[in-house]
């Protein structure tokens, strides 16, 4: 079976309403946080009484910049300076689900690509609506007026007056079918706006998940099994509840929640919790058994679903002569997501009503998850968004409101801030995969590759969401058992559907017999969406791979690359662009280059890395690398975004990687599983490529290259190609 991420997303709600049974997240009930007498043209503007111009942003800001993006669109629609439009988080409503994944959920990167149109034409739509008001009061066709940021203008009276001047009087006029343009070259969109959410970071004013605070405010922690899958068998609080400031230790469903005045009391107290777990159905699981498994897996094709099969690869690998056959293994591990801010979240319960304050990617799943743990109506649970410190796909996984809620229930009337320590973080996780490639590819006498096939064991990420999500969309009256196997069809059924296990492995290529098939193998262990998905391990092997074709060939890996991309021109440009700027081939005395280039979320990154041999290993020279993701809303936060993909894609391939023993995670914090410091960080250099292309992905396409890039400049220095991620860089 062929599959295409995409498609998938759009065809089954994945992540969200609509996952198999057809459920949605909102209602028809108004959207939130309107200001009672304001032109409300959608479900993103409003016109106050008090003439402010205010965004309902309903995508999570976590630093990619849609605060600014996305508000950049919207002004440019509506011809209104966006610097000075107000923004606000949008509260849940299906108003606001994500066209691309019918859900309220950002993430995919796409933000942008979905927002491009529809919030240029709301604003553009607005705009109309106030210049009819203004052609009604002044008695003249609409066609003789024109706007400039924020103010309607007469040409041939001179008169001016500024939209919410005539506001009111635009809500009884019906939005026109078609909506004139603003200017023939756009005003804002395509320069490189200051960030607008700039100045509340800089000054402390803005706040995160774990900055909010209520009135009576207490703080809690939660003591969770360290196994996975594991529970509570037994425990004794009693020296636990005689520490200083502690008001309440009792079980949830996912451990024993100790509440207290403040984050310090909470944690020393934790401590003194005596505990007897249940390790649950993983106990004895290790990395090592896992690897074993997944060779196991590898060798049993019985078990494998297709993702691209085309030509008669195995054929003409069977018959290839002797010595054109180039085989190779590849292994990428478990990774954690290491956001900044951990997870936390704060909750309100008021009789039959929760209120949350959320740092997440999706503010509907947190409703749900509160809503089931708590044991609320999901209409009853209110969800605020707040900003947050790094999301990367883990705060997509909601399981922080889900706790929260059910501990802000057992103390009604007290505002309740659950606070995880990077510890929980590190060892509760939804991870990405671990896999295991094996690739085969014939190069003839020729140069030229006849045959392609690449097989990888990996889990299914949605195949747990779709169990956990399905539970929380179900009805209650539903009985327990009937829900269960409801759950499990649901996560049997996304696994054999799970694209995004081969993404990126659906090579680009020319190459007549080519083959890629996927071998489930799930150990249990929780899987989340990181960013990039499974374009960040499989483009590393694609490209890897590619690299030794080249070298069997006796080719330079740029132009053996573009002899097999005819046909893909964007792919060409980038590869051309990064080549270019890292005048490749004729580096700086010491210098040693590597390259790669790959699509992801319908942009493409092309990278090359150049190191030097330094007296301990090899250092990280430069980084160079070239992006079409089509039209550009906002360069500079294009360029911070490349610049942050490729740093958080370093650390993955040079870090010590996440281990288990026992079912659970080895590691514990930054001293053991740490992430890249800024010393180690090399030049970046970005080349942005011209496009008219409607814009695409950003957030996560210049991940994938980087591994790929850097594997591949070792190889060059050292003459040993390291197959297996972390890469290690001592000689």
């Amino acid at each position: 079976m062929k599959f295409s991420r995409r498609k998938f997303l759009v065809g089954t709600g994945v992540v969200g309403g609509g996952l198999l049974l057809g459920f949605s997240l909102g209602g028809d009930e108004p959207v939130p946080q309107i200001v009672a007498g304001s032109f409300q043209p959608n479900a993103w503007l409003q016109i106050t009484p008090d003439g402010r111009v205010v965004f309902q942003l309903d995508k999570a800001e976590m630093g990619q910049g849609v605060y600014t993006g996305l508000t950049t669109l919207m002004g440019e629609g509506l011809d209104y300076d966006p610097a000075r439009i107000q923004v606000e988080m949008a509260g849940v409503h299906s108003a606001y689900n994500n066209p691309a994944m019918r859900m309220q959920v950002t993430g995919g990167s796409t933000s942008l690509t979905t927002a491009w149109t529809p919030l240029q034409e709301a604003g553009a739509t607005a705009r109309a609506m106030l210049m009819a008001a203004a052609a009604e009061q002044w008695q003249v066709p609409v066609s003789e007026l024109n706007t400039d940021d924020g103010v309607i203008v007469h040409s041939a009276s001179g008169r001016r007056i500024g939209y919410a001047e005539v506001a009111e009087s635009a809500k009884s006029i019906e939005a026109p079918q078609l909506v004139p343009p603003v200017a023939n070259a756009p005003k804002w969109i395509g320069k490189s706006l200051p960030r607008f959410d700039t100045p509340a970071k800089t000054d402390g004013t803005a706040i995160f998940g774990v900055d909010v605070a209520l009135p009576g405010m207490k703080t809690a922690v939660v003591v969770r099994c360290p196994h996975f899958g594991g529970r509570v068998r037994a425990f004794d609080a009693e020296e636990a509840e005689q520490q200083a400031g502690v008001l309440k230790i009792f079980p949830i469903h996912n451990g024993i929640a100790v509440v207290a005045d403040g984050y310090w009391q909470a944690r020393q107290a934790a401590g003194k919790l005596k505990v007897e777990w249940d390790k649950g159905p993983l106990a004895g699981l290790s990395s090592a058994k896992i690897r074993k498994n997944q060779e196991q897996a590898l060798d049993n094709g019985e078990t494998t679903v297709d993702a691209l099969d085309e030509g008669d690869a195995e054929g003409v690998l069977a018959q290839a002569a002797d010595g054109r056959v180039v085989e190779a293994k590849y292994a990428a591990p478990f990774l954690h997501h290491s956001t900044m801010e951990p997870q936390n979240c704060t909750a309100l319960v008021t009789g039959d009503r929760c209120e949350l304050w959320a740092p997440s990617q999706a503010p509907g799943f947190v409703q749900a998850l509160a809503a089931q743990y708590g044991g609320f109506d999901r209409d009853k649970v209110t969800v605020h968004t707040t900003l947050m410190g790094g999301g990367f796909g883990r705060r997509a996984m909601t399981d922080f409101a889900g706790e929260a809620a059910a501990i802000a229930r057992q103390m009604p009337g007290v505002p309740i801030k659950l606070i995880w320590s990077r510890e929980d973080d590190m060892r509760h996780d939804f991870y990405r995969p671990s896999t295991l490639h094996r690739l085969r590819a014939v190069v003839n006498e020729d140069g030229q590759i006849g045959a392609w096939r690449h097989r990888l064991v990996s889990a299914s990420i949605t195949k747990g969401m779709a169990v956990t999500l399905v539970d929380s969309y179900l009805p209650k009256w539903l009985p327990e058992a009937m829900a269960r196997g409801i759950g499990r069809f649901a996560g049997n059924t996304t696994a054999n559907m799970d694209s995004a296990m081969a993404e990126g492995a659906e090579i680009p290529y020319a190459v007549d017999n080519r083959k890629v098939d996927v071998a489930l193998y799930d150990p249990g262990i929780p899987l989340g969406f990181w960013r990039s998905v499974g374009h960040s391990h499989n483009a590393f092997v694609v490209e890897s791979f590619m690299d030794e074709l080249a070298h069997a060939a006796g080719e330079d890996p740029v132009d053996f690359r573009l002899r097999y991309l005819q046909g893909h021109p964007r792919h060409q440009r980038v590869l051309k662009a990064a080549a270019e700027a890292a005048n490749w081939g004729d580096p700086l005395p010491g210098r040693i280059q590597g390259v790669a280039v790959h699509e992801s979320f319908s942009s493409y990154a092309a990278q090359v890395v150049e190191l030097s041999k330094g007296a301990n290993g090899y250092v990280i020279e430069r980084v160079v690398c070239a992006v079409d993701c089509g039209q550009i809303a906002n360069p500079d936060i294009v360029t911070e975004q490349v610049e942050s993909a490729i740093i958080y894609g370093l650390g993955a391939a040079l870090k010590p990687a996440l281990t288990v023993e026992d079912g659970r995670v080895v590691q514990s914090n930054f001293h053991d599983l740490p992430v890249l410091r800024i010393d180690e960080t090399p030049e970046i250099q970005v080349v942005l490529v011209d496009s008219k292309e409607h814009p695409t992905g950003i957030g996560e396409i210049a991940l994938p290259p980087i591994a790929p890039a850097l594997g591949n400049a070792l190889f060059k220095a050292s003459g040993q190609r390291q197959r297996e991620l972390p890469f290690q860089l001592t000689v």
